[in-house]
């Protein structure tokens, strides 16, 4: 789900997408200090290194096993013989190109957000493979405007790191996906419409105790758990005016939303507090905790006229002290800390020789 907004977006605005950054082109003869530093722009100080795991597609959603050894995500590698997004499992120090990682998802439908479970051996994702075994059509606009698919036939399973599907956790009719799981290892956020809206809720990890926790008109989604688990981040898109209201109701019965507008909330992870955090405009998302529990690194293209760049940014829970941290001139999202607040894992357009794909890099943090 949250990757199709990059996709449809970079659709929509490819031509901006092309242009050469400041870094240095990487040469594949060159040592691998110089070439992990060269995919580096000099203004990423928050970067002591960084390589590129991928090397084609679309690849994003990745996200730490509990103990940082291997991570999960989402790519239509196409050199992967997958038509749309499937689930694939990585040991964290690999790197993968014409040979793929293990898939873990059916290989039938879409999928979407994966996350591991505390005991490292099972994630959870959301997936439309019961509905049929084809993709399902991504429509781009509608009359006109950039929209995102919600997919109705999504659910939330648990499947062992082999692929094998143990439990299913969602049965409700309509959009069931986006879960991640509380470092507490306690709870999951998702986001859902079996109350006819987009809303966050919470349920134990084996899918009891589902509560709803956002109530108020508009898209939420895309949470995560504060390092303690108190707290929950997540994107909205809230319509305000008559009009936008209208067209917010219009769309989702058509089982779409226009997520072109979007601020970061925070509230307790029950729901209570509830606080927007940004008011810059434009498509703020893809929020994520710093491991200090203190601020929230997120991906926004509010510097941007035309849609592009996205980039990074480090924000305070109070909203102060707004910093950007990395400097393309296309698309950075996606940040995921790693448990231990060493390395940090986020997709990007760098390093694509100016083409489409979006790919998988690891960071050094330095504070």
């Amino acid at each position: 789900m949250k990757t199709s907004l990059y996709v449809l977006l970079l659709i929509a605005t490819i031509s901006l997408s092309c242009k050469s950054g400041k870094k240095e082109n990487v040469d594949i003869n060159t040592d691998k200090t110089e070439r992990t530093s060269s995919l580096i722009f000099p203004e990423e100080v928050h970067f002591k290194s960084l390589r590129q795991i991928t090397f084609g597609g679309d690849n994003a959603e990745a996200y730490w096993s509990f103990d940082d050894t291997q991570i999960v995500f989402q790519s239509n590698n196409k050199k992967w013989n997958v038509s749309c997004d499937q689930m694939f499992l990585m040991n964290a120090e690999d790197t993968f190109d014409s040979i793929p990682p293990p898939m873990i998802s059916t290989g039938k439908g879409r999928t979407t957000c994966a996350y591991f479970l505390p005991d490292n051996k099972h994630i959870i994702y959301a997936s439309t493979h019961l509905s049929a075994d084809e993709c399902p059509e991504i429509p781009i606009r509608k009359e006109g405007k950039y929209v995102w698919p919600i997919y109705a036939a999504y659910d939330i399973f648990v499947t062992d790191l082999e692929g094998n599907i143990e439990n299913q956790l969602t049965f409700e009719n309509g959009y069931d996906a986006e879960p991640t799981v509380s470092p507490k290892g306690d709870k999951i956020v998702f986001t859902s419409t079996r109350n006819g809206d987009l809303d966050l809720y919470t349920m134990n990890l084996d899918g009891s105790n589902v509560k709803q926790i956002t109530f108020e008109l508009g898209y939420d989604g895309g949470a995560f758990f504060s390092p303690d688990g108190a707290k929950i981040i997540f994107r909205s898109s809230r319509p305000k005016t008559e009009n936008e209201i209208k067209e917010y109701k219009d769309l989702l019965t058509e089982g779409l939303v226009q997520p072109t507008k979007m601020e970061l909330f925070i509230c307790n992870a029950d729901g209570s507090d509830l606080k927007q955090l940004t008011f810059l405009g434009n498509a703020n998302w893809s929020p994520f905790f710093h491991p200090n529990g203190k601020k929230i690194l997120f991906s926004s293209n509010f510097e941007a006229k035309r849609g592009f760049p996205f980039n990074l940014y480090l924000i305070d829970l109070d909203g102060e002290n707004l910093e950007r941290v990395t400097h393309s001139e296309t698309f950075d999202a996606f940040p995921v800390f790693s448990n231990d607040g060493k390395k940090l894992i986020f997709s990007s357009n760098r390093n694509n020789g100016g083409g489409r794909d979006t790919n998988l890099f690891i960071a050094e943090w330095q504070d």
